[in-house]
């Protein structure tokens, strides 16, 4: 009972070594946290000033978010519907956030800052952690690491935006999205996971060049509930066939 109890990922709850635990937590803080530098640049190169940019990663700290927003905002949607794509692509935190508490079991005095860094890169972290001391350790140095250097790079880019020049040019509003979905693509083990991402991705980009910025994100949501429909109906039908087929 007491290795379920603690038990963080699903390991077995075999011991790891707190240096591993660190180095592994280091190396994505430190793989995601120099990004911040392309959302600095894009940001800036949007049209937001220096001490918006730099708030949005000190208070939102979600990159699919803060480049949803900026995107949105660049292409000249309309500010409202760009903070709900944001929003709504940033909501998956809280239910992060809920499965985190059981395993951290964080004092309460410090649960309000934790949530601060229960973002996808500490959430995959954490949960790859085979005890409970280990997704602590896991959880801290991700978000240390990640939230310094996110915020310090995206200072840097908003700062460098000018010198850059043209930032469409480069490429670098892809940043973001790309390290999302580096992390989001091994989390898709199921079909219905794998067809709700599918799914988003096509209304998603079908959706691009005929809606106003920032309503094609809101739009792709609807994949999640379409998905988990058709899956709904197509399972009691499959036990129905195999109860005619055990019948025979």
């Amino acid at each position: 009972m007491a290795d379920m109890a603690d038990g963080a990922g699903g390991a077995g709850g075999a011991a790891k070594p707190d240096a591993a635990v660190v180095r592994d937590a280091l190396g994505v803080g430190v793989a995601v946290g120099l990004s911040g530098f392309a959302f600095g640049v894009t940001s800036a190169g949007g049209g937001l000033g220096l001490l918006q940019t730099c708030a949005l990663s000190l208070l939102v700290f979600t990159g699919a978010s803060q480049f949803a927003l900026v995107g949105a905002l660049a292409a000249g949607g309309n500010p409202y519907t760009a903070a709900a794509g944001a929003f709504f692509l940033g909501i998956r935190n809280a239910f992060y956030g809920l499965r985190l508490s059981q395993l951290l079991a964080l004092p309460r005095a410090v649960r309000p800052l934790a949530a601060q860094w229960v973002i996808d890169e500490t959430t995959a972290v954490t949960l790859a952690q085979p005890s409970r001391r280990a997704a602590r350790i896991g959880f801290t140095v991700t978000g240390v690491t990640l939230y310094v250097l996110w915020n310090l790079t995206t200072l840097l880019g908003a700062l460098g935006a000018k010198a850059i020049g043209d930032t469409r040019a480069w490429g670098l509003d892809a940043a973001g999205p790309a390290v999302f979905l580096a992390l989001l693509a091994p989390m898709l083990r199921t079909a219905t996971e794998r067809a709700v991402a599918g799914l988003a991705v096509l209304l998603g980009l079908g959706l691009l060049p005929v809606l106003p910025a920032g309503v094609p994100v809101l739009v792709a949501a609807l994949a999640a509930p379409v998905a988990l429909f058709v899956s709904g109906r197509r399972g009691p039908r499959e036990t129905e066939d195999k109860a005619v087929e055990e019948g025979r």
